[in-house]
């Protein structure tokens, strides 16, 4: 597949690539706030990982998802 220039790009191509980044940006701000917020004690592993990993890897929302799903542990009910 060649590659194109932003121009070359059809109108439908130009905003799924916008809307992708808006979307995964906003899941991964969303999930450093909530990671930010939450004490270690309610994050499965080490807050440090997980936040160099939705910060830095481009996975298409992935990550943030992940954490989102299996990353947090609820809090511990007491009686």
């Amino acid at each position: 597949m060649a590659k194109q220039k932003w121009d070359e790009l059809s109108d439908r191509k130009r905003l799924l690539i916008i809307v992708s980044g808006v979307l995964e940006s906003a899941l991964k701000v969303a999930a450093l706030v909530d990671l930010a917020r939450r004490p270690a004690a309610e994050v499965r592993g080490s807050k440090f990982p997980w936040a160099v990993a939705i910060a830095l890897t481009n996975s298409l929302g992935m990550v943030p998802i992940t954490y989102f799903l299996y990353g947090r542990q609820r809090p511990p009910t007491t009686p």
